[in-house]
């Protein structure tokens, strides 16, 4: 705490943003005044707000949900403390981890579950990196959820109509945009590396140095945080919807993994070259465990249109080496930067949960000593679909893997799985327009 003092006397902070990320991946927490936070011994904030769908609601199954509301005392990690940009007055804003009255860390907290996967490398003397690539959609102001979304207008006075892939020019048309979010995130130093335009219109993809998994999920949860703030403030919304306009691909969050030694040496790739045993391991625990572990990577209704209908999107559990029709894609590289880019979250996922369960998946491989199918040359799209192709059908998975419930917390899965089951059940009840437009006087 003593540094985080500091850091706001110095910079002679009023106010501070508590943040604590939710199960969506968004912010949650309280702003105080700084004195106040200063004085404070602890911070508080009720277990419940892990129960809230992405509409409100809590589960329907509350069996593990406290009825007294217990309050979680928050710590501020200070490695998180950054301005924000934004404001008038001088802000800070700190994440913070959550912990019990045993001063445990609550097991349902999307960090806790990241720190408790990232407690399993240590032991073993392994210490992942990851490099996150999130791609997202600019669109035109849209305050009528029953009209499609568009494209934004550019400084040409027009909007995007063609597939305008890694066009410098396209990306040029948001520039007073992309201007303020590079400012934005140079003030809260984050790693933002390569802005490139996707293949969608106005779809942007940016990409972060890499680093480790709970600094890297931070950013990302910081990153998304930023570019919202910064559409809005240009009257349009950056959304990361994993599919959010019919005739667009998807946005996915590609996530590029390694494994090193506690002296820094990558223990994925030999010396002459060849993909070690470890690595091997680490990719069949993937093709094994991503099925159960899909309702992470993909977790809304949404997200399954990506992956069913999306371009470039996975459809099994292949493996294959700079192939972009795998799931499992393993860059052209040499030993030292031998890397595995899993490619089947989508840009909606918890960065939290969509890391830990990624390394998750990794980490049992590797200590069961699982072996690969064997290495995918041609286009793996003509390959069946092996995927779950709902939120139930992933639901389901999840909740009858007792290894996935062992290296995530038991409690925590439940929890997960009811909060989900519930958001399907909310959605179901909508009656769409294609509906009303197919049924109304058709059946």
């Amino acid at each position: 705490m003593d540094h985080i003092k500091q850091w706001i006397t110095d910079h002679k902070i009023t106010e501070v943003e508590c943040l604590i990320p939710d199960m969506t991946g968004n912010a949650r927490g309280k702003i105080i005044p700084a004195s106040k936070y200063l004085r404070e011994q602890g911070l508080r904030l009720p277990e419940s707000i892990f129960f809230q769908t992405v509409t409100g609601e809590c589960p329907d199954d509350d069996s593990m949900v406290d009825p007294t509301e217990r309050d979680m005392q928050l710590e501020p990690d200070p490695e998180t403390i950054r301005f924000v940009p934004w404001t008038k007055e001088p802000t800070a804003q700190v994440i913070h981890d959550c912990y019990n009255h045993h001063n445990q860390l609550v097991d349902i907290a999307p960090r806790s579950v990241l720190r408790r996967v990232l407690a399993l490398y240590e032991k073993e003397g392994w210490f992942p990196l990851v490099a996150p690539e999130v791609e997202f959609f600019l669109v035109k102001k849209n305050i009528d959820w029953d009209y499609p979304l568009e494209p934004p207008i550019g400084r040409n006075g027009r909007p995007e109509t063609a597939r305008q892939s890694f066009s410098i020019d396209a990306v040029n048309e948001f520039d007073p945009i992309f201007e303020d979010m590079y400012d934005y995130c140079d003030a809260q130093e984050l790693d933002v590396d390569t802005l490139i335009h996707e293949s969608g219109a106005a779809q942007m993809e940016v990409n972060f140095l890499h680093g480790d998994p709970l600094s890297r999920a931070d950013q990302v949860f910081l990153f998304k945080r930023t570019m919202r703030e910064t559409a809005q403030r240009h009257d349009v919304y950056a959304t990361f919807m994993a599919k959010p306009m019919e005739a667009e691909p998807g946005s996915a969050m590609h996530i590029h993994q390694s494994i090193t030694d506690s002296e820094g040496r990558n223990l994925f790739g030999l010396a002459n070259g060849d993909n070690s045993p470890l690595f091997l391991n680490y990719i069949a625990g993937m093709q094994q465990y991503t099925p159960a572990g899909l309702a992470f990577f993909a977790p809304n209704v949404n997200s399954y249109r990506r992956l069913m209908f999306g371009d470039s999107a996975p459809t099994n559990v292949q493996w294959g080496v700079d192939n972009r029709t795998v799931g499992l894609r393993v860059p052209f590289s040499g030993p030292s930067a031998r890397r595995v880019e899993n490619r089947y979250a989508g840009s909606d996922a918890n960065p939290y949960l969509a890391m830990a369960v990624s390394l998750a998946c990794g980490y049992m491989g590797m200590k069961k000593s699982l072996q690969p199918t064997p290495i995918t040359t041609g286009d793996a799209t003509q390959s069946p679909y092996s995927l779950p192709r709902t939120v139930e059908d992933s639901l389901q998975l999840l909740e009858r893997s007792d290894d996935m419930r062992d290296i995530l917390g038991d409690r925590f899965v439940s929890a997960y799985v009811a909060l989900k089951r519930k958001e399907y059940k909310t959605f179901f009840q909508v009656i769409s327009s294609w509906e009303r437009e197919f049924l109304l006087l058709n059946v």
